[in-house]
């Protein structure tokens, strides 16, 4: 689309948030404006990325929630749980009061269908518990009281536990047409009882999401002077777009990706400023382990150091990031403490390259890399990469996409990208969110294990990693499965993200967390 047409549009969707009839003193303040990009469904048991982070940390609860940096594991609706000796069954006790949007109490036997539906659907968070939890083994043992049987010891399963939102039964079991969990309706309503909640009349995917706050919100609000009355999300994909738009006040939040070199130019905005947080979020490029010339592994090796990382992390990103040599981020425990990140040789990937193509491998072809191109770090980290691999005579081709494109590409490895860009945040705060749930050919066909990496000497160390109980022995298999998977080289990791916001120097209270990304409106007040 053409900049200004794309400007009009964002500026005609901005429309709805000026006019704003006050019904009383607090909603006479302007409402936050919030520039960030919107998940492609509500349905918080339907996806599993960043954008749907923001609809569970405001729209919905869990039985836990993380909060602060670094990120800490609280009770939230649960007012705690205990654990059997063989850890196979989990216990938790529900708080009292905690009510859904409609005024309906939020009871265990809403927990229990939340988790029931989740586990059926199969989609979304949902891979974080099907190997261990059948929907027969979640029950209520009380009006209060929630039971979790595993079918073995999960030692990540209480720090998944806050992937998942509560839903109010009456009203998706009301919305179920031909036998689909209610998630046509939950994809463009909400059923939840979180701090906010929807304006359904105005929501258009992807577009526009209007939220209020919920006063009867079980947290209450005494800790917040002035609370949030009324929300706008309002995506701006374009990155200039997006920057102008916050300096210019017509947005108060944009998204976690400011470019590092517009970082200086925010800061020193009357209007504005960048939040600048240590987060565990890894930039990783993807190869398709599945298909030649990625399904050898001196090809891989060729491709792997062939990338600049000095050049990319501190020229064009500006120091703002840290290298990271694995699949995990540098700040979570189960990396190997010798750990060695492959470095830029182009004489050396030569090499490997050499040697893939005295094998067979095709590196003649045309390889395909997408990337997001509403995100400015992947189209410059595909160039970069480019112009590096032409010389060595290999033909990359840079094809834009959209995050929703690629990940619905990713469930077969045919129609997989050749390569494409991401990041991978933090989910939960366990390994099994990065090196777990992303080299363990189990999870093939989720975005997360897009590689389609296949070693099954990893495949038995991450499952025994998961299964015991044992902090130790979990160190020791990640350390092992680590140094192997790195050995592959099945992707090419670049970093660990310093998270960088930009925000209207009228929004306070906000606090980041690596989980959520520093999402949650519910902390925040405005200085008009």
């Amino acid at each position: 689309m053409h900049r200004a047409a794309f400007r009009s549009l964002f500026l005609a969707a901005l429309v709805a948030v000026l006019p704003l009839a006050p019904r009383d003193a607090e909603a006479q303040q302007r409402p936050l404006v919030f520039g960030d990009t919107m998940p492609a469904s509500l349905d918080p048991h339907a996806l599993f990325d960043v954008p749907s982070q923001f609809v569970l940390l405001n729209l919905y609860d869990g039985l836990y929630r993380y909060q602060g940096n670094p990120p800490e594991l609280l009770p939230w609706l649960a007012t705690g749980h205990t654990v059997s000796a063989d850890g196979l069954t989990w216990d938790f006790t529900l708080r009292e009061g905690a009510t859904f949007h409609d005024g309906s109490a939020l009871d265990a036997e809403a927990v229990v269908y939340s988790f029931r539906r989740l586990l059926r659907m199969n989609r979304g968070p949902a891979g974080a518990f099907t190997p261990v939890l059948s929907p027969e083994n979640v029950t209520a043992t009380g009006p209060l009281g929630i039971r979790f049987v595993l079918s073995r010891p999960y030692a990540p399963f209480l720090s998944a536990i806050p992937l998942v939102a509560i839903v109010n039964p009456r009203l998706v079991e009301a919305n179920i047409r031909d036998n689909d969990f209610g998630t046509a309706w939950l994809s463009a309503n909400d059923a939840g009882s979180g701090a906010y909640r929807i304006t359904p009349q105005s929501y258009q995917a992807r577009v526009q999401l209007d939220l209020t706050r919920y006063r009867e919100h079980f947290r209450g609000w005494s800790g917040n002077r002035a609370p949030i009355e009324e929300v706008r999300v309002r995506p701006v994909l374009e990155t200039s777009t997006r920057i102008l738009a916050l300096m210019r006040g017509e947005i108060d939040v944009s998204d976690s990706y400011t470019p590092p070199d517009q970082v200086e130019r925010v800061n020193r905005n009357a209007r504005t400023r960048v939040a600048r947080d240590e987060s565990m979020r890894t930039f990783i490029i993807r190869m398709n382990n599945a298909r030649a010339p990625f399904d050898n592994r001196d090809a891989r090796l060729c491709f792997a150091h062939a990338f600049n990382y000095e050049g990319f992390n501190d020229v064009i990103l500006r120091g703002q990031v840290v290298r990271n040599g694995g699949p995990n981020p540098n700040n979570l425990w189960g990396n190997p403490p010798d750990l060695q990140p492959y470095r830029f040789d182009l004489a050396r990937a030569r090499e490997y390259c050499d040697r893939a193509r005295a094998a067979g491998a095709p590196l003649g072809r045309e390889i395909e890399i997408h990337i997001q191109s509403e995100l400015d770090q992947t189209v410059q980290a595909a160039q970069m990469f480019q112009a590096d691999l032409r010389r060595l005579g290999i033909n990359l081709r840079i094809v834009p996409n959209t995050w929703p494109g690629i990940t619905g590409a990713t469930a077969r490895a045919e129609t997989t990208p050749d390569m494409w860009i991401h990041w991978v945040s933090t989910y939960f705060v366990d390994p099994e969110n990065w090196v777990g749930q992303m080299y363990d050919s189990q999870f093939h066909g989720t975005w997360k294990a897009s590689s389609w990496y296949r070693n099954d000497g990893v495949d038995t160390l991450l499952r025994r990693a998961r299964a015991s109980t044992d902090r130790a022995e979990r160190e020791t298999l990640y350390q092992q499965a680590i140094r192997q998977v790195v050995t592959d080289s099945p992707d090419i990791w670049v970093y660990n993200t310093v998270n960088l916001r930009g925000l209207s120097r009228r929004v306070q209270g906000y606090q980041f967390s690596p989980v959520g990304s520093g999402g949650e409106i519910r902390l925040m007040w405005l200085e008009n």
